[in-house]
């Protein structure tokens, strides 16, 4: 009899998960519908996306063949630092100079005496099959905490880009590096933590310039939330962290470091664009357009900033006021303020760029959803914001990009930042407390 009990208590303690598990998924499939629309079960959906991705990734590893195209120079190039050589000048590789700032180096030079010297490719796509799913998991937390977008969104983000699994584990560029440091500063800015953001920000900027489209909107939110004063020791450890990892080559040739690290005008080829190939090849490479694309960059900036970002009805200058000595109450800075400062800030950078390749793509993917769903404009309905999705995607797809693709992906680009514009404020004017104030 004893027996018996012990085996129908084993037999209830195992049928207990089975039975959890039962009503959960019953509850889900009862809940279908406000899984799909509803922001707050971003967390449940985003768990589901990110064990299918395991599985895709890893059978994109295995399945489709890797395309060497920069792995072998940055492993060169590490190569030579590795052997003593600290002059930028002097470090290349298959594919071109060593272009990238310091804190590339220190990375794939982990990678370089992790895949045996670079020669072992199935362990470093591994590797970035990792940094893939940790990406998604940053950007998820992103996503939470704003609870904006409807969770149905997010298969398109994941599991529907060809070209950013590309990116990741077919391609191994450094972009995904430095977007993951990314992602987890801005995950740091989120739970106020702003001094270890900026060390992490700083961080991502060390290993790909690209990240610096993000810094007008983090100059703007440090400004907001601590004034001048306060905002000058963060903006010290961006700095500071700068030179501590590029110490060892500012000493052998800082001249030579600065200019191939952090060259701003550096030329790019005609053939690679994605973005101008409507365009004939001279006027792309006429300096002339370069600054009028710099330009126009600039004054979007500024109108956003004046227009959207600022919106307390006092002078941008008040910005530059300690928080506590302005005529509005200062207001803890919301999740939604703070993550569409900074991809807004980025997107508008990526709009006037004189080149997008198509490794950039990982630049401002995973942000799409937030920029076209989380201030919609009224005119611009869902089916007509996944058809703006699936161009942008096509476009980057599209190998050799085409007259057509690069014009669709400026059209996309424009119905963006008019709905930008035109859609809800994330930063509320703040006219009656200025009434109050007087």
């Amino acid at each position: 009899m004893a027996a018996g009990l012990r085996k129908r208590s084993r037999a209830g303690s195992a049928a207990q998960p089975a039975g959890v598990c039962g009503q959960w998924l019953q509850r889900a499939w009862q809940e279908r519908r406000l899984l799909l629309w509803e922001p707050r079960y971003t967390l449940r959906v985003a768990s589901c996306l990110c064990l299918a991705e395991v599985g895709i990734t890893f059978w994109v590893i295995h399945r489709v063949a890797y395309t060497e195209i920069d792995w072998k120079a940055y492993m060169a190039q590490v190569e030579g630092v590795i052997n003593g050589t600290y002059d930028y000048t002097q470090l290349q590789g298959d594919t071109g100079p060593l272009v990238y700032p310091a804190g590339f180096v220190y990375i794939f030079m982990g990678l370089y005496y992790a895949t045996g010297q670079g020669t072992d490719i199935h362990m470093a796509q591994n590797i970035f099959a990792v940094l893939y799913l940790v990406t998604l998991l940053l950007v998820f937390l992103i996503y939470h905490q704003t609870c904006k977008v409807p969770p149905f969104v997010f298969f398109f983000m994941c599991c529907a880009s060809y070209r950013v699994h590309s990116i990741f584990v077919l391609r191994l560029f450094n972009d995904p590096v430095a977007m993951a440091l990314l992602f987890l500063s801005i995950n740091l800015f989120l739970a106020q933590r702003w001094g270890w953001g900026c060390c992490c920000f700083s961080l991502a900027v060390s290993v790909k310039m690209n990240v610096l489209l993000f810094a007008p909107g983090l100059l703007f939110l440090l400004l907001m939330q601590f004034g001048f004063r306060g905002a000058l020791p963060k903006l010290g450890i961006c700095a500071v962290l700068q030179v501590v990892l590029g110490l060892p080559f500012l000493l052998e040739n800082p001249i030579g470091y600065l200019s191939r690290s952090f060259d701003l005008g550096r030329q790019f080829l005609f053939r690679w664009t994605v973005n101008w190939r409507f365009l004939p090849e001279a006027l792309f490479l006429h300096r002339a357009f370069h600054l009028a694309l710099l330009a126009a960059h600039l004054t979007l900036l500024l109108l956003f900033a004046l227009c959207r970002w600022h919106r307390t009805g006092e002078s941008i200058l008040s910005l530059l006021k300690d928080p506590c000595k302005r005529k509005v109450p200062p207001q803890p800075l919301t999740p939604n303020q703070i993550v569409s400062t900074l991809f807004t800030s980025n997107f508008i950078g990526i709009c006037f760029s004189r080149s997008l390749h198509y490794q950039f793509y990982v630049w401002y993917f995973h942000t799409l959803p937030y920029l076209l769903w989380a201030m919609p404009a009224h005119w611009l309905t869902h089916l007509l914001r996944l058809l703006v999705l699936g161009l942008i995607e096509l476009s980057w797809n599209t190998y050799p990009s085409t007259s057509c693709s690069s014009a669709a992906l400026h059209i996309c680009h424009a119905v963006i930042l008019l709905q930008l514009w035109l859609g809800p404020q994330p930063f509320p004017k703040n006219i009656q407390h200025i009434k109050k104030a007087h």
